[in-house]
């Protein structure tokens, strides 16, 4: 079986970022690692992934290795300046499952959007009874070195297909 529209993918991988300021490249560092013992399993197209990370492992099959990069506009671009705003401090209450840890500049925050759906905001600023948060990907900006394996691949179900989340995946 190989990789295709409508399968789902289990992949082992070690992420790599870099980034180019002033022309000048940063020596590529890990972020991730997906092992054999926890594997990082998606829809293919519907992942909300990169489109290229999907376009590169497009038709490989079962114990096929990869290994390439994505530019990081192939990957999740630039920095989108209107995704940087100010929220009040007092919509990060304890009473709303926030301790005062957690709002310490540099940390990520666990928010839910409109839908009820994860997502993260990174704190770039304590600003007393703000906090300047940043709601853009958190490698936007980077190059994406990847490097992995095939795992399983296997038809989707039809909730699956419909969710773009895979059952009993973590």
């Amino acid at each position: 079986m190989k990789i295709e529209k409508n399968k789902v993918i289990g992949i082992s991988f070690e992420l790599k970022v870099s980034k180019t300021e002033d022309d000048i490249e940063s020596v590529p560092f890990s972020v991730e690692v997906r092992d054999e013992d926890d594997p990082f399993f998606f829809v293919f197209g519907n992942s909300g992934l990169p489109e290229k990370f999907e376009e590169l492992l497009n038709g490989k099959e079962k114990g096929q290795s990869f290994s390439f990069v994505l530019e990081a506009e192939e990957a999740y671009g630039q920095a989108d300046e209107e995704l940087i705003l100010s929220i009040p401090k007092s919509q990060f209450s304890e009473e709303r499952g926030f301790s005062p840890e957690m709002l310490q500049e540099g940390n990520f925050l666990p928010l839910m959007d409109e839908n009820q759906q994860p997502m993260q905001a990174k704190i770039l600023k304590d600003q007393g009874s703000e906090l300047l948060l940043d709601f853009n990907h958190a490698l936007v900006g980077f190059d994406l070195h990847f490097e992995g394996e095939v795992l399983t691949i296997r038809n989707a179900s039809k909730e699956e297909l419909a969710t773009g989340l895979v059952e009993g995946a973590n």
